[in-house]
């Protein structure tokens, strides 16, 4: 990625920084996906970030249906 003895600049250390947290952040099954967007949905709700509330609670739809569908998978039934 970056030539031997390259040094990276404050712009090239941040965009590391959020790659990796992006990363922990995406670890994870669906439901644990689910539950932790719900759990942000109700945060927000109480400290009355309407827009942030519904982007949380569409996120957590998004691994709901993820679920649904592996569920149908197992059972063959897809």
């Amino acid at each position: 990625m970056y030539e031997i003895g390259h040094t990276m600049n404050h712009h090239e250390t941040r965009m590391l920084q959020q790659r990796q947290a992006a990363r922990r952040l995406n670890g994870g099954n669906a439901r644990q996906h689910y539950e932790r967007y719900l759990a942000r949905a109700r945060e927000a709700q109480l400290s009355g970030d309407a827009i942030e509330m519904e982007n949380c609670y569409q996120h957590a739809e998004h691994y709901f249906r993820v679920m649904w569908s592996e569920g149908h998978e197992r059972r063959g039934n897809l």
